[in-house]
């Protein structure tokens, strides 16, 4: 654990230099439409990629969380592959021909949209925020470069891209929309998008234009996910991935992908499972802690909520925050429950074949909804247990963690998150090996030798 987390502090060390340096800090520009170069661009990352360009997306994930992230040069392309919108067993070549599809399908979508409610195809805009009015012409900018792009390709590229075309509209034809839920997704993103932090650089200048971009991505996913639409909160995240990916394409597939997964959490009955297991776990790993913050209806923990939905974006630094969402989004909590999970099979096996008595009795197992996130949110609460133990009405609570933003350490917090993580699991396994001991009476059972084989990740 300790060599682990050392390698991470050493490897990231070299990265925080250079972290907040994208690939397009140099001038700030509004994103590509589509960024077709990265198709077929290659992972340095060792033995991650292979000749054809296919990921292997294990060691990719174990990459990613042992070294405490990616470098800012190579993290646009290592998204594509860890969010989904490149399969991890595609080609190079394969991966050309799926960017033109997407590019295509995305640009049928924002059409369709566009064409039922041209009046929201326009921010309206009051004219007292002077920087927005600029922004609009930044953005207006790119896309009269975009036509005049599209007008000088090749009648090949346009044959291709027309047949795409083509077919993307049978796709979404018969697709409808509730124009009035929509306006009313499109009314709330209109207000989200300028509250979104216009500190960072990536909007900065001209960059400033990539709030429009963000805000067309917004209303394409509302328009076409209407069982999730739009909520507060998706501007802030949709925004990681746009800085990232510099394009408004990938951003959406991205961005869609990583939705899939998470959709849930934006909707009320999502947010108040992330509470009750984050309470849960707290109650774990702290029960005096828990029994100070728990409430009836738990709302004392409510703010835990925005740090899970967010990943923890506000908390650390931003260079550190983006690295916390890579190294969260590797599922590395997941990946030891799966060789947890082996383990235990190996033991259903041989007491299957096994002549003792089998009358044991039923054996804790490891809550796997006890995602990682969940005790790097519980490491931060220990860290500060006694001022939140000070703290005696709601009001002080918000005060006191809204005091955290940006000031935490990401690296120490990884550590003690890990420590958590490992006690736990070395509890519930220790609970296990006992029971199971005690039940058959193996001698040669040795915990040590049992616990490692559980962590040892091939």
């Amino acid at each position: 654990m300790e060599d682990l987390t050392n390698e991470r502090t050493r490897q990231t060390m070299g990265q925080e230099s250079t972290s907040s340096d994208s690939p397009h800090a140099a001038t700030r520009r509004v994103a590509a439409v589509s960024c077709p170069a990265l198709s077929a661009a290659r992972l340095t990352l060792p033995g991650v990629m292979d000749a054809d360009g296919r990921v292997d997306e294990s060691r990719l994930r174990m990459h990613i969380f042992k070294n405490g992230g990616v470098s800012a040069s190579e993290r646009a392309l290592v998204w594509h592959f860890l969010f989904g919108m490149y399969p991890c067993s595609s080609t190079a070549l394969e991966r050309s021909l799926l960017q033109e599809q997407l590019v295509v399908r995305y640009r049928v979508m924002k059409k369709k949209w566009q064409h039922v409610l041209p009046s929201a195809v326009r921010m309206h805009l009051n004219g007292t925020d002077a920087e927005l009015v600029a922004a609009v012409r930044y953005f207006d900018h790119r896309q009269v470069q975009g036509q005049q792009q599209t007008q000088d390709q090749s009648e090949e590229v346009k044959d291709r891209l027309t047949f795409l075309e083509l077919q993307a509209q049978i796709l979404f034809e018969r697709f409808t929309f509730d124009n009035e839920e929509l306006l009313e997704a499109i009314r709330i993103i209109d207000k989200d998008v300028p509250r979104t932090n216009r500190d960072l650089s990536y909007y900065q200048g001209e960059g400033l234009g990539n709030l429009l971009v963000l805000r067309d991505i917004l209303i394409t996913y509302a328009a076409f996910h209407p069982d999730v639409s739009y909520a507060q909160g998706m501007n802030d995240l949709c925004s990681r991935f746009l800085e990232v990916l510099d394009s408004e394409v990938d951003t959406f597939w991205s961005f869609s992908c990583y939705m899939e997964k998470f959709a849930k959490d934006f909707r009320a009955d999502g947010l108040h499972r992330k509470i009750e297991l984050e309470a849960a776990l707290l109650n774990e790993l702290d029960a005096q802690l828990y029994a100070h913050l728990a409430t009836d209806n738990m709302e004392s923990f409510t703010f835990c909520h925005r740090w899970l939905l967010l990943g923890f974006q506000r908390e650390f630094e931003h260079s550190d925050a983006l690295r916390l969402f890579e190294i969260l989004s590797c599922d590395h909590l997941e990946l030891i429950s799966q060789q947890v999970d082996r383990a235990r099979y190996q033991e259903r096996l041989s007491r299957k074949y096994s002549t003792e008595d089998s009358s044991e009795s039923e054996l804790q197992v490891i809550n796997t909804d006890f995602t990682f996130e969940l005790f790097i949110c519980a490491a931060i609460l220990i860290e500060n247990r006694e001022s939140l133990l000070q703290c005696r009405d709601d009001v002080q609570l918000i005060q006191f963690t809204s005091s955290l933003q940006g000031t935490l350490d990401l690296n120490s917090t990884l550590k003690k998150a890990e420590i958590l993580f490992y006690n736990y699991c070395k509890r519930c396994a220790w609970d296990y090996m006992n029971v199971h001991c005690r039940t058959h009476k193996r001698k040669e059972e040795d915990f040590l030798y049992q616990l490692r084989s559980l962590f040892v990740l091939k």
